[in-house]
């Protein structure tokens, strides 16, 4: 039984079907969620309202979305991770092997939901970078995309970061691995959050963040930390949406010869030119193909 006390609240905190959420006097609850159909995540404002003679409250209700960062689920349905989210702060390390394929996918989910997009290298303290590093690191710039190298070891750049994130609702997403919640930590000055190491037998990441879980920011705004990954793909309802994944292709796809062009085999593509004379990066167009094929099978699939 429920009192008719409804208010709206803020999902600081999702561990499967209970969540934890911020009041609008910034004082925290516990709650579950009514039915099986609702499925808040962090980001999510809800509607929620308290049970007579429980602790805990009730959400009933998911308010509407501005955005929302997806992949696809198993059975290739839409499996929405964070919502409301201004930021998507996609991290990197020079250990494990950076994998820019699943960071440029981060990056597509980013533009296709109309957020801003942070590139973080972490570990920066371990080495020189490598050549073949910096280039990666030059083609975003090149995009306009913001590049912060850093090292939660040692503290470098973290004030830079902090200050991009500053009065925005970010998430750190990323590989296993790379130093999301020690990073984290810097950030909020704490060091509660749950780190972890290296695999000594893969060299992979262990999962440490079960559970995607908000933090307040010191200056002001909020980040996400969520569960590392070993791959990632946004969910893609149209092969024009991975077209405006890469603002840089999408940009020269203006010129294309045929309006639909999605620069794979189409006469006349601008795209391909482009990559052929050096102004597109040639790994960025290749993890451009690498999303549409892969978008391509799962619609194949699930149809």
């Amino acid at each position: 039984m429920t009192v008719e006390i409804q208010q709206q609240c803020l999902v600081v905190g999702a561990y499967s079907r209970r969540m934890t959420l911020q009041l609008d006097n910034h004082g925290e609850i516990e709650a579950r969620i009514k039915g099986k159909k609702l499925k808040p995540v962090c980001g999510d404002r809800v509607v929620a309202e308290p049970i007579l003679n429980e602790p805990e409250w009730l959400i009933t209700e998911i308010c509407p979305r501005t955005n929302e960062l997806t992949r696809p689920d198993s059975r290739g349905r839409k499996d929405v991770l964070a919502a409301n989210i201004d930021c998507v702060v996609a991290m990197a390390a020079l250990e494990p092997e950076p994998d820019w394929y699943i960071v440029d996918r981060y990056l597509a989910a980013a533009e296709i939901m109309g957020a801003n997009s942070i590139v973080v290298l972490n570990k920066t303290d371990l080495s020189p970078l490598p050549e073949a590093v910096n280039s990666v690191l030059d083609d975003y710039l090149s995009c306009g995309i913001e590049v912060i190298p850093c090292s939660a070891n040692t503290g470098a750049n973290i004030d830079q970061l902090l200050a991009a994130m500053k009065n925005r609702i970010s998430i750190i997403v990323g590989q296993s691995g790379v130093g999301k919640s020690s990073v984290i930590n810097r950030i909020i000055r704490d060091s509660a959050q749950r780190t972890g190491e290296l695999s000594d037998s893969t060299g992979e990441g262990r999962h440490t963040t079960v559970n995607s879980v908000m933090l307040d920011l010191p200056d002001g705004g909020a980040v996400v930390d969520s569960p590392g990954v070993r791959d990632y793909a946004p969910v893609i309802d149209s092969p024009q949406d991975v077209n405006c994944g890469f603002r840089e292709i999408y940009e020269r796809s203006q010129d294309c010869r045929f309006a639909n062009c999605i620069h794979m085999r189409e006469p006349g593509c601008a795209v391909k030119a482009g990559v052929d004379n050096g102004d597109i990066s040639a790994r960025r167009y290749e993890s451009y193909r690498r999303l549409m094929n892969a978008s391509q099978r799962l619609s194949d699939k699930f149809g």
